[in-house]
């Protein structure tokens, strides 16, 4: 798995040393409303969560869905961009008031800071072609399963055992091997498939696989301890997008598919 995981131990660890005790402070739910601003802090590097147009402005998914839980809550949603591994000390710094970034929640994370959500999830997902007879991971026993060399999924495949693994460099050539029909599965990280069917129009299945390690990891937006108001302000927003049909619509759109 890929940008979602990355620096979570070294930066996990680095914080939880820092920042052990964290002052007491009003909520800043009324901060933020006084300014009319909800700063919204993002890499601006993860597409198509969060990237740099040819106009300049950091757009996708992050960005749709922090601007519509500003609006939500009265404010205007400013996008800000940070480098990643230190976007947790610039929220506790002040710097800005959240983090809609593509953040995993992990225990070491909420130590230091609470999440609202989850956004989405995200993880390990099985693919077949659309028109495959395979249903489950049981009818791919003795069968050929694509990976990419190197990643968390060819340890998964080849720790279950019953099927043939073959090795690939990475999502292009595992979609061309399966489109061949030279492998009759791949193991991959589900949402860049969704957003390869998007924009190629891929014949691809999902396997229902609702157990499988690592299949759903929840995503979830960063906001600073201590701040009861502003975090039920802004759950109650992102509720209510998913409720409405926002969310959706904002999802198929960069995504392809609903990924809550």
């Amino acid at each position: 798995m890929n940008r979602v995981f990355s620096c979570i131990a070294v930066t996990a660890l680095l914080l939880a040393s820092t920042f052990t005790t964290v002052s007491a402070r009003a909520d800043d739910l009324e901060k933020i409303k006084a300014a009319g601003e909800l700063k919204i802090s993002m890499s601006g590097q993860y597409p198509p969560f969060n990237f740099v147009n040819d106009q300049n402005e950091v757009v996708g998914f992050d960005a749709d869905i922090g601007k519509a839980i500003a609006e939500r809550i009265g404010v205007k949603g400013t996008i800000i961009t940070t480098a990643w591994d230190g976007i947790i000390a610039g929220l506790l710094a002040n710097k800005y008031d959240t983090v809609v970034g593509s953040m995993t929640i992990t225990p070491e994370r909420e130590k230091v800071v609470d999440f609202v959500g989850p956004y989405y999830h995200a993880g390990r997902a099985v693919f077949v072609n659309q028109d495959s007879k395979v249903q489950s991971l049981d009818d791919l026993k003795g069968k050929t399963l694509g990976v990419t060399l190197g990643e968390t999924h060819e340890k998964w495949a080849r720790q279950q055992g019953g099927w043939d693994i073959r090795t690939y460099k990475g999502l292009p050539e595992l979609l061309l091997e399966l489109k061949a029909g030279r492998v009759d599965a791949i193991v991959v990280d589900n949402i860049p498939v969704m957003v390869a069917v998007k924009e190629t129009g891929e014949k691809v299945r999902k396997l229902d696989t609702p157990n499988i390690e690592g299949g759903s990891v929840a995503i979830g937006i960063a906001i600073r301890k201590d701040n009861p108001e502003l975090k039920a302000a802004m759950q109650k927003a992102l509720d209510g997008m998913m409720a409405d049909g926002t969310y959706e619509k904002i999802s198929k759109q960069w995504v392809g598919s609903d990924i809550r």
